[in-house]
């Protein structure tokens, strides 16, 4: 009878030791969890900097960067096509954008419409972000959404009208961008989450996609009507190392605010994004030399560009070492690209395939070479650490993204098309698209004051196009 009495005492304490431990567990559980969801303020300031930072990427960054590049009668054009971007894809996020991308998943492919109009989008922080507000991993984000379909204006840049310009970047973000986005960082999304493909900034979901969309956009329209016709040259090249300037400095929110807060990965991707630049910059150089003799500031600003590309996909998983490799193979790959597109009959007019199409490829694939969790333990390893696999997943999440962005690309071109046409006219062209489509002109006296190149005159004198026009600019020269 003692003994079942000392029996009985002695599994009550154990059970009730069990609970009493079992309670402790779950409560430094849930605080553990809700100290995982508090709002961080350092990490909030660095994310909601960064933002500002990718935001000054488009405007003014790609906007002067591109609207050097061309010729000056459709310098406003290009400036346009930037600014207007921020406006028509910040509001498409809001309304939807976010929701398809980012919103809980559907299919492995794509976000549903919980979150439209950023319904449940509030100020705590949710599982993409830990320690900043929902809404502000929200508007990082943004940022991205907008310079992506800014980046393939280059490739029509000069000769598609501004309402087809309007419908077919809408298109594009909800077609191409918001699916894609989902598919490598959204929640349950099949490249990143379930194929395992590393894209710490956007190497398949920016550069990938907006490159082979540029490649596809340029082959659709044709070319300039006085392509290979007359010399086409930038008309201001103070302009392009300006905005490529302001793009190297923005690029630091885009790959270090990657990390989504104010930590040692962050410093990483810093730390190499300069160093992939500064490694491209002088190659580009030594490449012109050799090859002409001459260092010019255009290709230093393209060589500038064309390494931050390079080094988008991998700047949180590799050393700095590795992002100097990336930036001057990055280099190698684009450069003679341009060499060979300038040969061809394709007019991609500011090579945004060559630039950031094959640089982002190149910087996805290379990321599966120079990987390493000596670098960042929440990656992976890839070829040089041991882990050949990785190569191979990131050349399927490549292919991936070149079919979606082609045949996404092709479909919306087709709409466009069919709904508001696509190229300017003849007349409109050679006048230039700045004064055809928005009725100003950057520079009184310049170019664009007197009809463009010579060829583009006597088009005009022979088709008269715009008389009014004309008898406006005779009066303004009496």
């Amino acid at each position: 009878m003692e003994r079942r009495h000392r029996s009985f005492a002695a599994g009550y304490w154990c059970v009730r030791s069990s609970l009493a431990l079992a309670a402790v567990l779950a409560l430094a559980s849930l605080a553990h969890a809700e100290e995982a969801l508090k709002v961080d303020s350092g990490d909030t300031a660095w994310m909601l900097t960064s933002s500002a930072l990718v935001l000054m990427m488009t405007a003014p960054g790609l906007a002067l960067f591109y609207g050097g590049l061309v010729r000056s009668k459709n310098v406003l054009g290009l400036l346009m096509q930037s600014f207007v971007m921020v406006a028509l894809i910040s509001i498409q996020w809001v309304l939807w954008g976010y929701s398809l991308a980012f919103g809980p998943d559907h299919g492995h492919v794509m976000g549903g419409l919980e979150w439209i109009g950023l319904r449940g989008v509030g100020l705590e922080p949710n599982a993409y972000a830990p320690t900043i507000p929902h809404q502000a991993f929200m508007i990082y984000q943004c940022m991205f959404a907008i310079i992506t379909p800014a980046l393939i204006t280059g490739a029509f840049a000069e000769r598609m009208k501004f309402s087809a310009f309007l419908l077919f970047s809408l298109l594009w973000a909800t077609l191409v961008y918001d699916p894609l986005a989902h598919m490598v960082w959204g929640t349950g999304g099949l490249l990143g989450k379930w194929l395992g493909a590393l894209d710490f900034a956007g190497g398949t979901v920016v550069h990938v996609s907006a490159g082979v969309s540029a490649l596809v956009a340029a082959w659709f329209l044709g070319p300039r009507r006085d392509f290979r016709r007359v010399p086409i040259s930038p008309h201001n090249v103070p302009l392009v190392l300006i905005g490529a300037g302001l793009l190297w400095f923005g690029w630091f929110g885009f790959n270090a605010g990657s990390a989504l807060a104010a930590n040692g990965i962050a410093a990483l991707a810093f730390v190499n994004t300069n160093a992939a630049a500064a490694a491209a910059v002088l190659t580009w150089a030594v490449l012109d030399s050799t090859r002409t003799g001459k260092i010019t500031a255009v290709g230093a600003a393209t060589g500038a560009v064309v390494g931050l590309v390079g080094i988008t996909p991998a700047a949180g998983y590799v050393t700095a070492p590795a992002a100097l490799a990336i930036g001057v193979l990055s280099v190698f790959i684009s450069y003679f690209a341009i060499q060979l597109r300038s040969r061809s009959r394709l007019d991609d007019s500011l090579d945004v395939f060559s630039c950031h199409g094959l640089a982002g490829i190149g910087g996805a694939l290379l990321t599966g070479v120079f990987a390493t969790k000596l670098a960042n333990p929440g990656g992976n390893n890839g070829l040089f650490a041991g882990n050949a696999g990785q190569l191979l997943v990131q050349l399927y999440a490549v292919l991936a993204a070149v079919l979606i962005a082609a045949v996404g690309t092709i479909v919306i071109l087709a709409i466009v098309r069919a709904t508001f046409g696509t190229r300017a006219r003849i007349a409109d062209e050679m006048i230039g698209l700045d004064l055809s489509e928005h009725g100003e002109e950057a520079y009184f006296g310049g170019e664009a004051a007197v009809g463009g190149s010579a060829l583009a005159q006597s088009v005009i004198v022979v088709e008269d196009p715009a008389p009014a026009e004309l008898e406006r600019r005779g009066k303004q020269k009496r």
